[in-house]
């Protein structure tokens, strides 16, 4: 999508849309019925919330709506972003073989920059233990054979706080 088409699309919101995904954006109430907490408190009918929410997503204003646990909390405390030197005619197909592993939480193409930075595709890798993370990273390493020139592991030391673009209401 052009610059020009995104920003047109921006500006359309009028001001309902925009309170819905400001009341949203940073998530949506611990309740039974969610919708129906953010449309009381914005003075919509419940109907009328989830309906706009589902044509804001059917437009793309809205890519998802989802959990994002704290894996962390859930004991995956080992998380090594696994860098990759994959020639540049095989990146896409080897991220598209890399990011089909379940134990890969998400999968990306970036730009190399040599001499230091050799590395063109990122895999994130989680688990319980440093050990557990190389063997998933080693049956990566398999999959991509020689494709593969190189790779490295690079372990959380901590964690920061993941967030995407906010609006005002």
């Amino acid at each position: 999508m052009s610059a020009s088409a995104t920003m047109t699309g921006a500006a359309a919101l009028g001001p309902v849309d925009r309170s819905i995904i400001a009341a949203i954006q940073a998530g949506l109430p611990l309740t039974a019925r969610p919708y129906h907490a953010v449309a009381e408190r914005l003075g919509l009918a419940p109907e009328e919330v989830m309906r706009r929410i589902a044509r804001l997503q059917a437009t793309g204003a809205i890519r998802r709506i989802g959990a994002v646990p704290n894996h962390y909390a859930l004991g995956w405390t080992a998380n090594g972003m696994s860098v990759w030197d994959v020639e540049d005619h095989r990146v896409d197909e080897a991220g598209h073989r890399v990011g089909a592993f379940a134990f890969v939480s998400h999968c990306y193409r970036r730009p190399r920059r040599p001499p230091q930075w050799p590395y063109n595709l990122f895999a994130m890798v989680h688990g319980r233990s440093r050990g557990e993370v190389e063997e998933k990273v080693m049956l990566i390493a398999a999959e991509l054979g020689y494709w593969s020139r190189g790779h490295d592991v690079l372990y959380s030391t901590q964690i920061l706080k993941k967030t995407g673009l906010r609006i005002a209401g």
